[in-house]
């Protein structure tokens, strides 16, 4: 469960935000993602192999044309396709450099 005071400023659940976003990621929060259809720890080991790692560089690239979903997220080096529910579980803040 990551730190409650880090979660409560300028951060936003990556499933919430609209293209164009970038930051980076503060935390993994699969609290917040209870309708994505995995167990908890299993969304948060496949997000985390992925490359959604505190501190990564992310950004919201592009979503699907009904239902912004689902959408495309550039993580480092590489573009990953997630459905809102599961980015839902991924806690961004708004910037380019890591507090």
């Amino acid at each position: 469960m990551p730190d409650q005071t880090i979660l409560r400023h300028r951060t936003i659940a990556l499933g919430d935000a609209s293209v164009g976003f970038r930051g980076y990621i503060v935390a993994l929060d699969v609290t917040m993602a209870s309708s994505a259809g995995l167990p908890g720890p299993e969304l948060e080991r496949r997000l985390i192999e992925l490359g959604f790692v505190e501190g990564a560089k992310v950004e919201l690239l592009h979503q699907g044309l009904f239902g912004g979903d689902p959408i495309a997220v550039r993580v480092a080096a590489s573009t990953i396709a997630l459905r809102r529910r599961e980015a839902m579980a991924i806690v961004a803040s708004a910037g380019e450099s890591v507090p």
